[in-house]
Order: structure tokens, then sequence, then C-alpha cells
């Protein structure tokens, strides 16, 4: 990075949101409350951006299927509380829990099944045990020194659920200044309660949605009888979910109120393997459509004892954010639910779900690909994938040079920060200059060219600081092209067009500028 001393990418990444007004601390003013963010002016149209692309791409413009047909997929926006029932219906209320342990010292609550402990390879050695948090093992590097005189290579590493509960004595918490402090793993439910009404209590419960799903299961029906859909067909929707997460962390990536981007796709039961193979490959592959490099994305297949109870399979979309280091961490999910949800609904509604299907002249309950991703973990991606630091010569002499950690900026280069998002996804697309703002003759003429591009594209207007200043701001949020007005402007209509990634800069006729940006934000 520079002379400095280097701090983390993450860390980068969280100070660049934060000054630059991508993501900030719900309740900031009040001390912030954990588990909650919100979104600046850079990131509601990042966010904006990434949701526009999936609905374009799965509901508007939707991906041709297996058999060479077009898909048919709709969508819908339903309600975030629904009737109580429905989460009867789903197993919510009855299964919808994570292990949650306290410490009784710190208050502080952990999920327990990624706390993770220290435990002492031998019996030979003081048996203390060090608990923390998973991915922050660094965290208890000191503590193993100071309390038992030992190092990291003298312990094997477990979860806190698969301790023996007489060990519980022994654990150091994470934020404990003695032990035993931890409790037993129990249950907790993550759904938010409301009430509905003027009057609280068990009659007036409601719940906020934990995923945008039921809400479609809710919808089979009406979206099968008004919108002359064919089996197989789809059903999206983007939207709020919320979470009463135990152990809200790493930035954005757990938190309590997010948005999911989910599809339910309706198909014959014979077909549901087709069909899940296909949501599987082709999400897989939207992703790095989007710009994200394929080494930071996999897919992983879920074993048996991770599969929901009424599930066949299911698939992760994971990526490589910096937190997990060179492990992997979820995305999106494509998940085959069989028909467990629509059967449930029919059964709990006492409403008939079933699909006619003409061509087969059948009656069937339908199985149910769900390929559902966050929105709100997307952006994190987006952020983590398009953060570069780069080393760029002062003059016109050298080549641009990925940074490298730790190391001095090297003789004639200077350090740049750039946000290199896919211009389709970028917050702002065109940055326009006057080169010297106290020239009326130069503001006049980069405003006239500001409004026609504007009309278009959501721009940005700068006045302020000299042109390579400007130029910097404007990486650093990722903007993809700058123009700049000059003085020859004025004379031959041209103006200077900067690109972001090769910071090369050419003279473009102002009449050609709409068709060359068209090309070139596509």
């Amino acid at each position: 990075m520079s002379n400095k001393k280097t701090i983390s990418k993450m860390d980068a990444i969280i100070a660049l949101c934060k000054r630059r007004g991508f993501i900030f601390q719900a309740s900031e003013i009040y001390g912030g409350i954990n588990g909650f963010w919100d979104y600046g002016p850079l990131g509601v149209e990042l966010k904006n951006n990434l949701r526009d692309a999936w609905w374009k791409d799965m509901v508007q413009c939707p991906p041709i299927g297996p058999d060479g047909e077009p898909l048919e997929i709709v969508g819908l926006d339903s309600a975030i509380i629904q009737n109580p029932k429905t989460w009867e219906a789903s197993g919510h209320i009855s299964g919808f829990n994570d292990p949650m342990v306290d410490c009784r010292e710190s208050k502080s609550r952990y999920r327990a099944d990624h706390l993770m402990v220290f435990k002492p390879n031998s019996e030979d050695m003081p048996q203390d045990h060090f608990a923390f948090m998973e991915g922050e093992e660094e965290s208890v590097y000191k503590k193993l020194k100071k309390k038992a005189g030992t190092s990291k290579e003298q312990y094997s590493t477990t979860t806190f659920p698969e301790l023996d509960p007489s060990a519980y004595p022994l654990v150091w918490g994470p934020e404990a200044s003695e032990q035993g402090t931890l409790t037993e793993p129990r249950q907790f439910n993550l759904m938010f309660k409301t009430f509905i009404g003027a009057l609280s209590g068990e009659d007036n419960t409601a719940y906020l949605r934990p995923e945008t799903a039921q809400g479609i299961f809710l919808n089979f029906k009406n979206v099968v009888d008004t919108s002359r859909v064919k089996m197989p067909f789809g059903i999206a929707q983007v939207g709020k979910a919320f979470r009463n997460e135990v152990t809200p962390r790493n930035y954005i990536f757990r938190s309590r109120e997010f948005e999911q981007m989910e599809m339910e796709f309706f198909c014959h039961p014979d077909d549901a393997k087709t069909w899940y193979d296909f949501w599987v490959e082709t999400r897989l592959n939207w992703w790095k459509s989007l710009g994200v490099q394929s080494d930071a994305l996999i897919k992983r297949e879920h074993a048996d004892d991770e599969l929901a109870h009424y599930s066949t399979a299911c698939a992760d979309v994971e990526y490589r954010y910096p937190f997990t280091g060179d492990e992997y961490g979820e995305l999106e999910g494509i998940a085959h639910r069989g028909n467990f949800d629509l059967t449930q609904h029919q059964e709990h509604a006492r409403q008939k779900l079933e699909f006619f299907d003409q061509e087969r002249n059948e009656k069937y309950i339908p199985h149910v690909i769900e390929p559902a991703s966050g929105l709100t973990r997307g952006v994190l991606v987006l952020l983590c994938e398009g953060y570069c630091e780069e080393w760029v010569p002062k003059t016109d002499e050298g080549n641009i040079q990925l940074a490298k950690a730790g190391e001095p900026v090297p003789e004639g280069y200077e350090l740049r920060t750039v946000m290199k998002f896919q211009p389709r996804l970028a917050p702002t697309k065109v940055a326009v200059f006057p080169l010297l703002k106290n020239k009326p003759e130069l503001v006049a003429k980069a405003k006239e060219v500001y409004q026609k591009i504007n009309r278009i594209w959501p721009s940005a207007w700068d006045v302020t600081g000299a042109i390579g200043r400007r130029y910097r701001r404007q990486d650093e949020i990722g903007t993809p092209f700058c123009i700049t007005i000059d003085f020859d402007s004025l004379d031959d209509e041209t103006v200077t067009l900067r690109d972001r990634d090769t910071m090369q800069q050419s003279r473009v006729p102002i009449k050609d500028l709409i068709g060359l940006l068209s090309e070139k934000l596509s």
C-alpha cells in the first residue's frame, strides 16, 4: 500500500464507504444500533443498480431455458407482514431457530455454532479453554500467553456446542475477564415480533418476514388465475427481510435488516432435477457477468446433513470475502424445495393449490427451485470486488501497477484508490468538469455538456479543486468516465474524455459524446 501502517482490505473498504457516502451505521448520532445499516447517496444507487440488473435479467429479459425455449417469469411485491398463520405453516415459528450462548459478565450474545474454542491438546498443560468468534482467532493469541503461558500450536479448535458441558467452567469468553461466564447453548427464534392494531398481546402478534419466499407461495393461486402462466414458470420479488441474528458481524454480510432477491420457479416434479441444475449454473454465471472474478466464486453443493428436511438438493454460490481469508462465504443459495411450501399452505389454509397442466392433462402440486440471493450481500461483493489500490505514474512515463500491501510507493509513482465497478452498476456513470471554475465561458460550455449527458445517465458536476484531484474523487466512487471542458473546447467543440481504468485521455467531438458513451456504458 504505502509507507503508512498497513490496514486490512476490509477496513479500507469500510473507511471508503463511510468517507464517500456508500454506507453509514444506522442511528449513528445515537451510537448506532447493531446489525442495521443505512445506505448513503452512492450506496443506494449501487444497490438499486444491482437490484435493477437482477430484475432485468431474471424477470424482464429472463434467460433461455435448457430446452431452448424462453422462460416465463413474472414479478410480485408482497407485504412484509403476513397473517401469522403463514409462519406456522412454513415451520418458522417452531423451527426457525439458532443456538445462542450468553456471557454473564460482558452481557454479549454469540451464535453458538460460530463460537470457536481453543481446546488444550494435552492433559499435562493448563486446562484453560479460550473462546473466540469464527474468523477472529488472532484475538485470543495474547490471552493464551498471558493466562496459560502457551501458544496456539498447543491447542485444537472446536465449536462451543461440541464441548463437553463439564468444560464450560474452564472457558474464557471472548470479552470476559474470568472463566466460566458462558451459558449453555439454547435455542433462539430469529423472527422479529410486532403487534397489529392498538393493543399488544398474543392475539395481536405478528412477525416481520424472515424471507420473501412465503409471500410468493401465498400468491401462487392469484398469479396462476390472473397471469395465464403455463408450467414451468417463475415468480420473483425483491424486498426487505428481517432476522434477529444472534451475532450480526462482518459489516453488512450478516445484518438484522436486509434485502433479498428471490425467485420461486415452479415445475413438474419429473423435471425438477433438470431445472435445479440449470439454475445453479445460470446463477453462478450471472455473478460472473457482473465482473466478479471467476476464481473468487465457487459452487458448493450441500451435504445431506446440511439440507432442510423438505429439500432434496441445495447449492450455494460462494464468494471469497476479505474476512474469509482463503475460504468462501455464501452469496446465493439455489434450493430444490420440493412441494413442501405449497402443500403446507394448502393444508393450513384449506385452499386448493394444485395446478392443472393442460398439456399433460394432469393435476399436481408443482415442485419449486429457488434461487435466493441477498441484495445487500451482493452490494458487499461489488464493493470488495471493485476496490483496488494502484501505483500510478506521476507523469506520462510508466505503467499502472497493482499496489503491493506493506511496500512503499515506487519512485515517480503515487497511490490511487479506485472502485472498478462494471459500468452498468456504477452509481455515477459520467462526471463533467470545467477546467477552471472562474472562467464563465468554460463553466457555461461545461453546463451545456452536463445537461445533455445527465438527461441520459446519472452524472456528477464538479468544479472544486485541481483537475487531478477531481479525477481522484471520481476514481474512488467508481465513475467510469470523466469529461473535461477546456479552452480548446470553445474553439473546436471537442472535450477530453478520460477512462477510469486505463486513465487514458482522448479528444472527442461534443456531437459524438452520446453515441460513444452509449457504446462504452453498455
